[in-house]
């Protein structure tokens, strides 16, 4: 089970996102119930997207397995709360929100590979993923979904979704076109946090 790629980069993804998702929550100063939703929506919310999008029934709610990943990553997220100060800035946070982005990222290209959509919904599907549960839980705090607004973000959820369909379009096997999405999707999301990469914004552009 563990050898299937969609496993491994659905279990790292969840858990990833559930933290990330909590601490918004905690930055944002909800109560508890609310920190836990907003930490599900994060970890659900992409997966859940992608399935209604290749028609079936959402892998939460196929079996428990996911919603208990997503709580087990809330707790981590209100423990590491509890006992580390600020832990919402940490760096730890902003990597665990890039592995998270890369692991969905890879999950939504398998899911579209599977399913037979174009190369073009291959890569929709590994944005659509990645970003889906984070727009999802700004919505839900009255915000503009960041993806939208501040960052590069959702760029290389769908570059690495690119690198998936070439990889395998070249005969490469489904497991190598999957690390290559994550590896791409991650490597391109710690340089543009390292070297503040921002995609120009339609002002900026018309003021040339």
């Amino acid at each position: 089970m563990l050898g299937d790629p969609f496993v491994v980069m659905n279990i790292i993804g969840l858990l990833a996102f559930a933290i990330v998702g909590s601490l918004k929550g905690v930055e944002a100063d909800l109560d508890l119930l609310g920190v836990v939703i907003l930490g599900v929506i994060t970890a659900l919310g992409g997966g859940t997207l992608r399935d209604l999008l290749v028609q079936r029934v959402p892998n939460s709610l196929q079996s428990s397995t996911d919603m208990s990943l997503a709580l087990f990553g809330v707790g981590i997220a209100l423990i590491g709360v509890w006992y580390v100060e600020d832990l919402v800035n940490h760096p730890l946070v902003t990597g665990s929100d890039a592995v998270g982005l890369a692991t969905f990222a890879t999950t939504g290209a398998l899911v579209g590979h599977s399913a037979g959509v174009s190369p073009f919904g291959i890569a929709i599907l590994a944005m659509v993923t990645g970003v889906g549960g984070g727009s999802m839980a700004d919505l839900v705090r009255g915000r503009i979904p960041f993806v939208l607004v501040e960052d590069f973000y959702a760029t290389c959820a769908l570059a690495g979704g690119v690198v998936f369909w070439f990889s395998v379009w070249i005969g490469a096997t489904t497991q190598s076109g999957a690390f290559g999405c994550a590896a791409t999707t991650l490597m391109m999301r710690l340089l543009a946090i390292h070297r503040g990469w921002h995609l120009p914004k339609m002002s900026r552009v018309q003021s040339l």
